[in-house]
């Protein structure tokens, strides 16, 4: 990993810096930083070097990439289309080549959904598997961080780097999870498919199709993940919003403000409905099953669509790994002149070494890559 060019989000601690956290005022309050985040020094130790700290999406607080202070960072694979967010600056300068590896945080499908947008790999680890210290938090209860390249063979290495040497059972059964992929675009769910099944193939490990696994559960996972998400924020950011409440873009000041007049007994539902989800989860994922899924419902849309109808069923397929705080890998599925939308593997928590074993070591891309468009005809 010797030379490998890192891209850092704009939440971890860089000595010498101040943290910005995609707004301009909490960057000028922000102290210079005097030493490294442990992920940041991970990948120093093992060669890297820092090349540059890269916009998120306004406190973290995003999945399109959409910062009213500073802009849309670009998405090369989609050309005037959103990068997806919040760790939106790490993957654009990753799929742009201005570096190797992307270092952002993912709770809620951060890393997952730039990485599926802009044709990446990705990886999430298991809730407390890394050192989640040296950064500005989200929601505790689903922070974690990831990272992402352009390769199979990098993102194994930095895996290597980052991850605990924690042994897990290899991975020999993919559960295609036919229910989620109904989720996505009907346009695109044939050749997704069919990528689903040639990278399956590639990977070499046999897959079995299941109709039903957990979509009907979603809704209500998705919002319980956003209940306690909100009372979190309003923990974490709640004070300084109100103190700056002029300086902050007014949808991420009003989810922030909503958190701290949460009635007692939702947060309470919510709490439940987690743990239920956690038990559904740990039934369906025994150690050595990964579950098949897309990365996200569609290709990244323009920056003008429906954000609020989207972040909700975007948040349906990343719902059930933040939920539970399990291991997802993000795989390139479809790329073509409308964009790109990945394939994801959630497995049993701790079982991220097994994910990051099913890739290879080459450095450059698989060709599994099928062209998004319309499905030939018979």
């Amino acid at each position: 990993m010797s030379g490998s060019r890192v891209a850092v989000k704009d939440l971890f601690a860089v000595a010498g810096h101040a943290i910005g956290a995609g707004n301009p005022t909490w960057l000028a309050g922000a102290p210079v930083q005097a030493t490294h985040a442990p992920a940041v020094q991970a990948l120093l130790n093992a060669g890297a070097d820092i090349t540059g700290i890269a916009h998120t999406d306004e406190l973290a607080y995003g999945s399109l990439g959409l910062n009213a202070h500073y802009g849309m960072p670009p998405n090369p694979v989609s050309p005037g289309r959103v990068p997806g967010g919040s760790s939106s600056g790490s993957a654009s300068a990753v799929a742009l080549g201005l570096a190797d590896i992307g270092l952002g945080t993912d709770a809620a499908g951060s890393v997952r959904v730039p990485a599926s947008y802009c044709g990446l790999y990705s990886m999430r680890p298991t809730h407390g598997m890394v050192p989640n210290t040296g950064r500005v938090s989200l929601a505790p209860s689903f922070d974690t961080i990831g990272w992402m390249t352009r390769t199979p063979g990098l993102l194994k290495r930095v895996s290597d780097v980052l991850l605990p040497s924690r042994p897990a059972r290899p991975v020999d059964q993919l559960v295609l999870a036919a229910d989620l992929f109904d989720l996505a675009d009907p346009s695109l769910r044939p050749r997704l498919l069919e990528s689903a099944h040639a990278w399956a193939d590639s990977l070499a490990v046999p897959v079995r199709v299941r109709e039903n696994t957990c979509a009907s559960r979603l809704d209500a996972w998705a919002e319980a993940l956003g209940v306690v998400q909100a009372v979190e924020m309003w923990q974490v950011h709640g004070v300084w919003v109100e103190e700056h409440y002029e300086s902050v873009s007014p949808s991420v000041a009003e989810t922030i403000l909503a958190g701290g007049s949460m009635p007692v007994e939702y947060l309470a539902w919510a709490r439940d409905v987690m743990s239920q989800a956690r038990l559904a989860l740990t039934e369906l994922l025994p150690p050595g099953t990964a579950l098949l899924q897309p990365a996200a419902p569609t290709a990244a849309p323009e920056p003008t669509g429906n954000g609020i109808a989207l972040r909700t069923a975007t948040v349906l397929l990343s719902c059930a790994a933040s939920t539970a705080g399990l291991p997802a890998l993000t795989l390139p599925g479809l790329r073509g002149p409308d964009g790109a939308i990945g394939l994801g593997l959630v497995t049993a928590a701790g079982g991220d070494r097994a994910l990051t074993a099913l890739l290879t070591d080459q450095d450059t891309c698989q060709d599994t890559v099928w062209p998004i468009g319309p499905a030939p005809s018979a």
